[in-house]
C-alpha cells in the first residue's frame, strides 16, 4: 500500500524523476521521428506498458526478487542530517525507531522521490541483459520488438544488443555495407519507440581464446564444455559503458578483430559469448574497486551493473522444439542434465523449421556457465514480444514444464511460438537405497525447507523399511522421498510422496519444476515416451502407479499441489493429494474410444477412504 502522500509531495517525487531519467537527454544529438499518434487502434504506449506488466500476474515472491534485483538498496548508513531516535519503551513492540531526515538548518532542500515512487517508475539499480536480434525481420516486427526491449528498459533492465541477419551469408561482397545497415535499422526504431540507441560498428571482441584458458578451472563441470573463441580486454568494453552512462542503448555489429588487427563479421554467437564472459569479469573488477551505495542515500549513479542478468535470443522461430510436445517448444530446460539428451532427441525435420535451435541452445549454455546462477536465457518468437516482461518480472516459463501432461497437451496457450526458458539448472539423480543418501546433507535440506527438527533416528528407521526411491537435485537443493506404504489388509502398497523439499535459496530458480518432472517421470508419467528423461531412473520404462501424499490444510504451497495433481480430499486439518497412473489412463481411454470415461470408475470407488486410512497412520517425521 503507498504510503500517505501529500499531491505537492507526489508532483515534485515525479518531477525529480523526469529530471533523473532525461539528465542524459542530450549526450548525444541525433533525430528521431516523433512517436506515433494514439488511436483507438493503437493505445498511448504508457497504457501499452501498464497492461504488459499486469498480464504477467506476477506472485509475491516473483514481486519480491525482482524487487531485490532492481528496488532500492538498503541503506547502509545514516547521511549527516539524520539522527537516529534513542529507542524508548514507548515504542510498539515490533515497531522501528524513526529517523528524521530535517536538517538542523531551514534551508530549503531540493525533493526528493518517494522511495515507492522511484521504485515503480524508474528503478535505482540499473541491470543489463544480452540481447541476439536474429533477423531478418520486417518494419512491422522489428517494431514490435524494439517496443519490447524499451519497455525492459523503463523497468530496470538495459539490453545490449548484437546484431544478426541468416539472409547475409559470410564472405559477400557487400556484407559489411549491410549488416551496419541493419545495425542502424534497429537503432532507428528503438528510437522511434522513445529509447535513445547508439551503433556499436566497431569490433568489441577478440578472435581467440584467452591466454590463461588453458590453466584456468572451466565455469561447468560438463568435461564437453568449451570456452567462447572470443574474448575481451576491459578496455574493449568502454564502448558500451559509454552509452550505459549517457543512457543509450547499445546496438553492436557483430565484428572482432583477428590476430591482425582487422575487423572481420563473425557469427553473433561468438560475439554474445565472449560479452557474457567479459562483462561478469569487469562487473567483478568493479565491486572489487568500489561498492554501489556509500552513503546509504537513494543512488541515482548513471553506472549500469555489467552482469547479464537474462541473456534474450529473439528469432523468427521461438524455442527449442521437444519430441514430448510433438515439436512444440520445451517450457523450460535444464542444460546440466538435458543438453545431450536434446541433442539425441532432436528430429531431423526440425533443422529445417528450426535451423538454429541447437546453436542457441549451445550459445545459452556457455552463456550461462558464466553468469551468476540466478540469470536465465530466453528463446522467444518475434511474434511473442511481451513474454521478455513476463520472464523479467517472475523468471518462469510462459507455462509450467511440471503441469500435468493432459493439461499441457490442451492448453491452448502453447503454440508453435511459446518461448524456451533455460537455466542453468542442477544434476537429477535417483536413489533407491538408504544407504545412499547423504544424511547430513539430507537433514539439512529438510530442516531448512520445513523449518522444523527432524527426529533423525525413526525417519530413517521408517525409510529402511519402506523407501521405493529418492530424487535428488544437485547437492542435495533439492529431494523427493517416495515410500511404498502397505495395508494391514495385505493390498497392494500405494506410492507415497512422504517429503518434497527444496533449499529456499533455490526456491524461484527452476529447481522446484526440475524436481517435480523427474517425480512424475519416475512415478505416475511412467510408461510414457515423454518420461524418457535424463534422471538417472528408469528412463520411461515401467508401468506408472497413483502416487499419494498429504499436506497441512492451511500449507501456501497447496496452490501449487493443486494444479499438479488428480484430484485432494480434506481429511481435518489435512488435504490429500493423489495423481492419477497417466498410462493406465490413456489405455482406459483408448479402450472405450470415444465413450470416454466416467466421472468415478469402479477401480476407483472405495480407493480415497483406503489412502486416507493408510496415510492418517503415517508417523510424523520431526521432534
Amino acid at each position: 500500500m503507498i504510503p500517505h502522500c501529500n499531491p505537492s509531495r507526489i508532483a515534485a517525487a515525479l518531477s525529480a524523476q523526469r529530471s533523473h531519467t532525461f539528465k542524459a537527454f542530450y549526450a548525444t544529438v541525433r533525430g528521431r521521428a516523433a512517436p506515433p499518434e494514439p488511436s483507438d487502434d493503437f493505445p498511448p504506449p504508457d497504457n501499452d506498458f501498464i497492461l504488459s506488466i499486469l498480464r504477467t500476474n506476477p506472485s509475491l515472491r516473483d514481486a519480491r526478487s525482482y524487487l531485490a534485483s532492481f528496488g532500492l538498496r538498503p541503506n547502509s548508513q545514516p547521511s549527516p542530517n539524520e539522527t537516529k531516535l534513542p529507542v524508548s519503551s514507548t515504542i510498539p513492540s515490533g515497531s522501528s525507531p524513526v529517523l528524521s531526515t530535517k536538517s538542523t538548518t531551514d534551508v530549503q532542500e531540493a525533493p526528493q522521490p518517494s522511495p515507492v515512487i522511484a521504485s515503480i517508475l524508474n528503478p535505482v539499480y540499473r541491470r543489463t541483459s544480452l540481447v541476439k536480434i536474429q533477423g531478418p525481420f520486417t518494419d512491422k516486427q522489428l517494431e514490435s520488438i524494439c517496443r519490447g526491449l524499451v519497455y525492459l528498459e523503463k523497468l530496470g533492465l538495459v539490453s545490449v544488443i548484437v546484431v544478426e541477419n541468416d539472409e547475409r551469408t559470410r564472405g559477400e561482397e557487400d556484407e559489411r555495407a549491410s549488416i551496419v545497415d541493419e545495425t542502424m535499422r534497429i537503432v532507428t526504431n528503438l528510437e522511434r519507440q522513445g529509447s535513445r540507441a547508439r551503433p556499436i560498428v566497431g569490433a568489441v571482441v577478440r578472435l581467440g581464446p584467452k591466454q590463461e584458458d588453458s590453466e584456468a578451472t572451466p565455469p561447468s563441470a560438463d568435461p564437453d564444455f568449451e570456452p567462447p573463441e572470443t574474448h575481451i580486454l576491459p578496455s574493449d568494453l568502454t564502448p558500451i559503458r559509454s552509452a550505459l552512462r549517457a543512457g543509450e542503448i547499445p546496438v553492436i555489429a557483430p565484428f572482432a578483430l583477428d590476430s591482425f588487427c582487422r575487423s572481420v563479421r563473425v557469427d553473433a554467437n561468438d560475439v554474445i559469448a565472449g560479452l557474457a564472459r567479459g562483462m561478469v569479469g569487469a562487473s567483478a573488477l568493479d565491486r572489487a574497486k568500489s561498492r554501489a551505495v556509500e552513503d546509504g542515500n537513494l543512488d541515482f549513479s548513471d553506472e549500469v551493473d555489467l552482469t547479464p542478468l537474462r541473456l534474450m535470443i529473439i528469432n523468427r522461430d521461438g524455442g527449442v522444439p521437444s519430441y514430448a510436445r510433438s515439436g512444440y517448444p520445451h517450457l523450460l530446460i535444464n542444460l546440466t542434465s538435458e543438453y545431450q539428451h536434446i541433442h539425441e532427441t532432436f528430429d531431423p525435420r526440425w533443422y529445417h523449421s528450426n535451423p538454429s535451435a541447437l546453436s542457441n541452445l549451445a550459445l545459452a549454455r556457455t552463456c550461462l556457465a558464466y553468469m551468476p546462477t540466478t540469470s536465465s536465457a530466453i528463446m522467444v518468437s518475434h511474434k511473442s514480444p511481451s513474454s521478455l516482461i513476463g520472464n523479467l518480472i517472475t523468471n518462469k516459463p510462459a507455462v509450467s514444464s511440471s503441469l500435468p501432461h493432459a493439461l499441457l497437451q490442451g492448453n491452448r496457450s502453447l503454440t508453435p511460438h511459446t518461448p524456451t526458458l533455460l537455466r542453468r539448472g542442477l544434476p537429477i539423480q535417483v536413489l533407491r537405497s538408504v544407504a545412499d543418501i547423504d544424511k547430513t546433507k539430507m537433514n539439512a535440506l529438510l530442516e531448512q525447507s520445513f523449518q522444523r527438527t527432524l527426529d533423525e533416528d525413526a525417519f530413517y528407521t521408517r525409510l529402511e523399511k519402506t523407501l521405493d526411491f529418492v530424487i535428488v537435485a544437485g547437492d542435495y537443493a533439492g529431494a523427493a522421498i517416495v515410500t511404498n506404504e502397505s495395508s494391514k489388509k495385505g493390498g497392494e502398497p500405494i506410492s507415497y510422496l512422504d517429503k518434497f523439499a527444496v533449499l529456499p535459496s533455490h526456491q524461484g530458480d527452476g529447481t522446484v519444476d526440475f524436481l517435480w518432472v523427474a517425480l512424475h517421470d519416475e512415478s505416475y508419467g511412467l510408461g510414457h515416451p515423454f518420461s524418457a528423461n535424463p534422471n538417472g531412473g528408469r528412463g520411461g520404462k515401467g508401468e506408472g502407479r497413483d502416487l499419494v501424499w498429504r499436506s497441512r490444510s492451511n500449507n501456501p504451497v497447496n496452490k501449487w499441489y493443486f494444479e499438479r495433481s488428480t484430484g485432494h480430499v480434506r481429511m481435518g486439518p489435512w488435504a490429500l493429494f493423489w495423481c492419477d497412473g497417466e498410462k493406465r489412463l490413456k489405455i482406459e481411454e483408448g479402450r472405450r474410444g470415444s465413450s470416454g470415461l466416467s466421472y468415478i470408475e469402479e477401480w476407483e470407488k472405495g480407493r480415497l477412504s483406503h489412502w486416507a486410512d493408510i496415510v492418517s497412520k503415517i508417523p510424523s517425521a520431526w521432534k
